[in-house]
């Protein structure tokens, strides 16, 4: 007969519970054995383990070495410093938020390192958290930095704002009306109008704008129109007033809005920016996402 009465007693023997941030000490013990690294004896109150941990997680250390209100915070603090990066992705406060980011995963590092540097000067203690910075920005934040812009996203500024182009985009999923990023070219480059009209100079870096005209498109222009296989559209600014042309295989017509600067006769600069309208596929950027999160991207 079942006695409902006795009290479930847990054995003392029984191990705690595995934590949320156990696997990642799982990795590192892995690798301080992989690397011999079982033989550095640590001082009183720091593990391998910890130390490793608090390197890689921003505001850890805080929350290992306690007390575990103040890790708490610290790491719901670099949480919010990472969303805000994300929001403010290629504006200044964005920029910011990740400067703080590096700066507070750093001084949790060496918080949890406390043990090993109570025994070093003013100046020991100052290399080592300079050390430590350098580190974690070149081995951490660096890599994952330069992965989001080289493979991910891609932020343009155009008249004040900015616009989050989404990197791995098929080239042959671009269609008219799609607003695109693209290098303008490696240097700068200048014409001689001739006439004494003086140079005209256009800066290299990246363009950005809406794809008017598709490969194989014929672009028509005359005084207060251009038209796109006879679809008519307003005329943009230093748009040529007469002529056509034919957008060459594995290109794109888009009409450069910022990328030519100088004085000069008004029909080579159109001449120019006729010639830096033809984008190559080679020199696609990125297309213009929608959405920035919750943020509607919206074009000029």
């Amino acid at each position: 007969m079942a006695r409902p009465n006795i009290e479930t007693v847990h054995p003392e023997y029984y191990p705690p519970r595995a934590r949320w941030f156990s696997p990642v000490f799982y990795f590192a013990n892995a690798i301080r054995r992989r690397f011999w690294l079982d033989r550095i004896h640590l001082p009183r109150g720091m593990t391998f383990a910890g130390a490793s941990a608090s390197f890689v997680v921003p505001g850890l250390g805080v929350y290992i070495r306690g007390p575990r209100l103040w890790g708490v915070a610290a790491l719901l603090g670099c949480g919010l410093l990472m969303l805000f990066y994300v929001v403010g992705f290629g504006y200044s406060a964005g920029n910011f938020a990740f400067g703080l980011l590096l700066s507070a995963h750093t001084i949790s590092f060496v918080y949890y390192c406390s043990p090993l540097l109570q025994q070093e000067n003013l100046r020991s203690r100052v290399v080592l958290t300079l050390l430590a910075l350098v580190a974690i920005g070149l081995l951490i934040y660096l890599p994952i930095r330069n992965g989001m812009l080289q493979r991910r996203w891609l932020p343009l500024r155009d008249d004040g704002r900015v616009y989050v182009v989404q990197r791995q985009f098929p080239v042959a999923a671009i269609r008219r009306g799609d607003w695109i990023g693209y290098k303008l070219g490696s240097g700068s480059s200048s014409w001689d109008t001739g006439g004494g009209h003086g140079t005209v100079y256009v800066r290299s870096g990246m363009g950005f704008g809406p794809v008017l005209a598709m490969a194989g498109d014929r672009v028509t222009f005359s005084t207060n129109v251009f038209t796109v296989n006879g679809i008519q559209h307003p005329l943009l600014p230093h748009m040529p007033q007469s002529g056509e042309v034919a957008v060459p295989e594995k290109n794109w017509f888009v009409w450069p809005s910022y990328s030519i600067s100088g004085a000069g006769n008004e029909d080579r600069i159109s001449s120019i920016m006729l010639q830096l309208a033809l984008v190559p596929e080679k020199d696609f950027v990125g297309k213009l996402s929608q959405r920035w999160l919750w943020r509607r991207q919206m074009t000029p």
